[in-house]
């Protein structure tokens, strides 16, 4: 063995024992063994960063951002609400929640996919009267199985096309994963509805993430287009069941009707007074076509109109209106340009507040701050006011809506206290339709050959700021960056590997001492060492280690070295064993009150099943 192969071993099982640790982020652990590499001499210093120029690198990144353009249009809902069947039994259910799950991983960030669909877990929990882990789990890993679909399904997937064009054979296309990758996905889903559920233990829920803040009382618009509109309320209220929700009250012509018959027909342009969690709030917007009250009147008033309220402001106005810098604020909010970055931030009143005894109509919100009023959260009362001439008192929490800054400025001015920001996503059909032919264009570009992946999906990145599907502010904050970082930073270390001989190396050692000359048996042990790296340590990391090993351990068996590559795609994708092998296992460590030990009991036969699976495919679609 050389000097330069020892150290990049010494620099790798130390990276290994890093990850294994977890004492440091993935993304350092990765810098680390880069710089290693550079000060030992086995990276040159110009090439030290060439990894974050990757295309690997670079497709994550984009896949990422059109990835959060699909969740916060609410495109995905739409698919939700037409294919979740909403009587069936669990096993009908549970296949159809997770092969939903599996469908969209496939083609935006499985992460996301999981984020998406985890508050329908829940309520599909609470509907089938399951502990909420035995709908998140299986969830969980039908998410992880549908990313090794499609070439953007998952990170590993990208690292394995890359090191594949690295070794001179070109990068895999978009759908040569799909042959494997959906046998195996397709056996898995089948297996966690029919069967694995049920081996999932039933925990009581440990608590979400968050606090409970008990339902708000908000107004929703019923439109022209509105699903709602010629419905009773009756038939309304039997729809947001399902979401908690109830409705305490009905505006129409300016008068309110508190109680209103339940045979009483809704028409177009009332007003529903609805009484909903925060979560639930995106879904019965999505299933009626209802609109906040709030945003209608937001979207309506011209600036004309502003300024007229303005001048017209009542001479005995107090509190905020006349506290110290209140000129400063007027002036920012007329001179500042409307903000690309729109939150929702819940505020809760304090005793002392000047907003106290004063509605959003008094403090004129939208017109002198540019914030909407959505939601008032009062324990045990409920009010009989309209949202906007609702009198706040202290103890109220308010549900805002506007640019960061500018609710900051207000909570400070006001006394309020900031307590969380809250994802809301609001459906916009338009962009709902953006978004998704955003990502069709970018996936069939990619998937015909007609541009390179990283162009293709940077083009579907540039398009969504452009037309607004992911603000050009929020873009950055749609990326997951150690991720990026650590991908960037570990491709060197891993032409390392290839450059010094170690890889061929590593390859004939476990040749010779495992496989002993069998093909099929090296390629059984890449599978299955991949899979148990990945159940301990990033999937990215364990991809971008192994792709180098399996490169070797090919050519010296002087195989095709396509399917170690793949098996090595399928192995990475494959993290059941732990809560820290996958994110979206870490996900539901908490909602489903999950242990340590809890994973193996549905992990471990759904890997052996990957196994059997995995394994006469890679052999069948590319033969050795």
């Amino acid at each position: 063995m050389a000097g330069e192969q020892a150290a990049i071993i010494a620099v790798l099982l130390a990276t290994m024992a890093m990850f294994l640790w977890g004492r440091w982020r993935h993304d350092m652990v990765a810098v680390g063994a880069l710089l290693a590499c550079v000060l030992i001499g086995l990276v040159a210093p110009a090439d030290a960063f060439a990894g974050f120029g990757h295309p690997a690198v670079i497709t994550v990144a984009c896949v990422l951002v059109l990835s959060r353009g699909l969740q916060v249009t609410g495109a995905i809902d739409v698919l939700t609400r037409h294919i979740l069947p909403k009587h069936a039994g669990p096993t009908l259910s549970l296949a159809a929640l997770v092969g939903l799950g599996a469908v969209l991983s496939g083609f935006m960030n499985n992460v996301g996919a999981m984020a998406l669909l985890m508050p329908v877990a829940l309520q599909l929990a609470g509907r089938l009267d399951l502990p909420p882990g035995r709908v998140l789990m299986p969830l969980a890993f039908g998410t992880i199985l549908g990313g090794m679909t499609t070439m953007i399904g998952t990170p590993p997937n990208l690292i394995v096309s890359g090191f594949r064009a690295q070794n001179g054979a070109g990068g895999f296309a978009m759908f040569d994963f799909t042959p494997v990758g959906l046998a195996v996905a397709v056996a898995g889903v089948g297996f966690v509805a029919l069967v694995g559920w049920r081996l999932v233990p039933a925990r009581k829920q440990a608590g979400t993430e968050g606090f409970e803040t008990g339902a708000y009382l908000t107004e929703v618009r019923v439109t022209d287009d509105s699903k709602a509109a010629g419905m009773t309320l009756r038939d309304i209220e039997s729809s947001l069941d399902e979401a908690d929700a109830q409705v305490v009250g009905l505006v129409r012509n300016e008068v309110r009707m508190n109680a209103p018959q339940a045979g009483r027909k809704v028409l177009a342009g009332d007003i529903l007074i609805i009484e909903a969690e925060v979560e639930a709030l995106a879904s019965l917007l999505s299933s009626l076509g209802l609109t906040l009250e709030e945003a209608v009147a937001s979207s309506a008033q011209s600036e004309a109109s502003e300024d007229e309220t303005r001048e017209s402001r009542p001479d005995n106005s107090k509190a905020i209106d006349h506290q110290p810098g209140a000129e400063k604020k007027d002036a920012i909010a007329e001179k500042a340009p409307a903000s690309d970055e729109i939150v929702l931030m819940e505020l809760v009143v304090r005793p002392e507040a000047a907003i106290a005894g004063r509605s959003a109509s008094d403090m004129l919100l939208r017109s002198r701050y540019g914030l909407n009023l959505l939601a008032v959260s009062r324990e045990g009362t409920r009010s009989k006011a309209r949202l906007r001439t609702l009198k706040i008192q202290p103890g109220d929490l308010l549900l805002m809506q506007g640019a960061p800054e500018v609710i900051a400025e207000f909570a400070a001015d006001s006394g309020c206290v900031p307590l969380a920001e809250r994802e809301l996503r609001i459906p916009d059909k338009r962009k709902a339709w953006l978004a998704g032919g955003i990502m069709a264009f970018a996936v069939a570009g990619a998937a015909f050959g007609l541009l390179p992946a990283a162009i293709s999906f940077a083009l579907g990145v540039l398009a969504s700021m452009a037309l607004r599907t992911v603000p050009p502010r929020a873009v950055y904050a749609a990326i997951d960056w150690p991720v990026v970082v650590l991908l960037g930073a570990l491709i060197p270390v891993a032409g390392a590997m290839e450059s010094t001989g170690t890889a061929d190396l590593i390859g004939r050692f476990m040749l010779d001492n495992v496989a002993q000359g069998h093909a099929v048996v090296g390629l059984a042990l890449i599978l299955v060492v991949t899979m148990s790296l990945s159940d301990l340590m990033n999937n990215a990391a364990t991809a971008a280690v192994m792709c180098p090993i399996a490169i070797g351990t090919a050519g010296a068996l002087g195989v095709n070295a396509d399917s170690f590559l793949m098996a090595v795609a399928i192995g990475a994708s494959c993290a059941f064993l732990t809560p820290i092998g996958h994110q979206n296992n870490t996900l539901i460590l908490g909602p489903g009150g999950f242990r340590f030990g809890d994973y193996w009991r549905l992990g471990l036969p759904l890997e052996v099943l990957v196994i059997v699976v995995s394994i006469p495919m890679l052999l069948w679609v590319w033969p050795l």
